[in-house]
């Protein structure tokens, strides 16, 4: 219990150095900008600069939600690499043990420090060769083990990329992939509409004579 509080602790402590580096990286380097650039306001630097291009009218328009729905179908597609780093650690170290060429025990019943090291870079502090009759039920063990868990991994893929593909299958089939999507749904409503007023009510007073 001790070794694991320790554990998280050390953790949380590297997390805490890197975020307030980071943060007092930022802001010595606003701080130098702020000392060293000129400070000479004009009305023309406060106006909104684009491409070189004078603005015509009002630059502050609303801008198109149809480019946000883009933009978060991007990053959930993008983001979605981060999570292959871990599990492509786990598949290959799990194949790596699941290899018969890799000795993973040692004469002793002991672990390799090939073995010992890929346990351990997997999370596990303090590998230890199953407790077996022979070096040989050992060995078989942790190789029934390594394609276990690379099985239990193509699993947990299949299913991470079926839930992103059933998503993307919805936005699709909404239809929020269309960029004339409302322009091209009036135009259908438009076509599918009554007749105007105006004629029913010729139709109506002819019949009526």
């Amino acid at each position: 219990m001790t070794d694991a509080t320790g554990s998280a602790l050390g953790v949380v402590a590297y997390l805490a150095l890197f975020a307030g580096a980071g943060l007092i990286f930022l802001f010595v380097n606003l701080l130098v900008g702020r000392l060293v650039r000129p400070q000479d306001p004009h009305p023309e630097k406060l106006e909104v600069y684009e491409c070189g291009e004078p603005t015509i009218g009002s630059s502050f328009v609303q801008f198109d939600l149809r480019f946000y729905v883009v933009a978060l179908l991007f990053i959930i597609f993008d983001v979605e690499v981060a999570f292959f780093f871990p599990w492509a650690t786990v598949f290959g170290k799990a194949n790596h043990l699941a290899d018969p060429s890799l000795p993973v025990v040692t004469a002793q019943g002991q672990l390799t420090p090939e073995a010992d090291a890929l346990y351990r870079e997997m999370g596990i502090r303090e590998p230890q060769a199953p407790a077996t009759s022979g070096g040989a039920s050992a060995e078989l063990a942790i190789r029934d083990g390594g394609k276990t868990l690379a099985k239990v991994t193509l699993v947990d893929i299949f299913v991470f990329f079926a839930v992103l593909i059933i998503g993307f299958a919805y936005v699709w089939r909404r239809g929020d992939l269309d960029w004339v999507r409302a322009v091209s749904r009036e135009r259908g409503a438009m076509r599918a509409g009554p007749p105007p007023d105006g004629s029913s009510n010729r139709g109506q007073s002819v019949l009526s004579a």
